[in-house]
């Protein structure tokens, strides 16, 4: 019973072999998975799989590298509308981007800052991108109240201090392929501390392929060898690994039965 929180199922590179590819998650025993909708032309398409599959759901938002490309009151007027769907469970994913140089930081600031406060009066969690601004995107949910409804820190890369003040905001640490590699010593440490009830899983698939298949597609069956590698680190069985891990992730977003 594994629960991939992150997937771009939608992606092109697995046009040739869709259906194909979720029936391999199913049978590696992911029982749920979270695709994400994070421009004008993967949310409608994120949107279109959740409708069709009863164990998908959608998050949708705007992704900082687009922020360049947002009519900001349009498109968030869009998302809005969306989020009043059953099948979407959070906003994200948001955040900042300075690695990639596609849209100026502040602009990207502008965009992050008024999804965080659409997610307060949604009472939606929020899915954080954070690459190279690990600094700015604490601030900015520090500023804008985001422990209020917490959400993901999605692929987690930074150091423990930054995950402590992310848990401290009501954030949960999410962990992809990365923590299988075997000179990832810094994700692997954080997530020896991050406590068993703030702990999730996911893939990015397509990207972010896990060990033994880095290089090539990733997909979300390989959420196993994620769950398998947490489990190694923790100390714990892959069984309470799957169990906690479900039950963190139906409760971030707000599925819990």
């Amino acid at each position: 019973m594994l629960f991939d929180t992150h997937a771009h199922m939608d992606s092109p590179k697995f046009d040739d072999d869709r259906e194909e590819m979720i029936e391999r998650a199913r049978a590696a025993g992911v029982e749920t998975i979270v695709n994400i909708g994070f421009n004008r032309e993967t949310i409608p398409t994120t949107m279109a799989l959740a409708e069709k599959y009863p164990f998908i759901y959608a998050a949708v938002g705007w992704h900082p590298t687009d922020a360049i490309d947002m009519k900001l009151e349009e498109d968030l007027s869009w998302i809005e509308r969306l989020c009043a769907h059953p099948k979407v469970v959070a906003i994200g994913e948001i955040g900042l981007d300075y690695y990639w140089d596609t849209s100026p930081k502040d602009l990207q600031q502008i965009v992050f800052r008024e999804q965080i406060r659409l997610a307060k009066r949604l009472k939606k969690p929020i899915i954080i991108h954070n690459r190279d601004a690990h600094a700015d995107v604490v601030r900015l949910l520090q500023e804008e109240g985001a422990s209020e409804v917490g959400g993901i820190m999605h692929c987690f890369s930074g150091s423990w201090e930054t995950a402590k003040q992310c848990l401290d905001m009501n954030f949960y640490i999410s962990f992809g392929g990365p923590v299988t590699f075997k000179n990832a010593r810094v994700p692997k440490e954080v997530l020896e501390q991050v406590p068993n009830d703030r702990l999730l899983i996911e893939t990015d698939s397509p990207y972010l392929t896990p060990h033994p298949y880095r290089g090539k597609r990733n997909e979300p069956a390989f959420v196993r060898l994620v769950a398998e590698a947490a489990a190694e680190i923790k100390g714990i069985s892959l069984e309470e690994i799957a169990k906690l891990t479900t039950r963190n992730s139906l409760e971030c977003f707000g599925l819990a039965r």
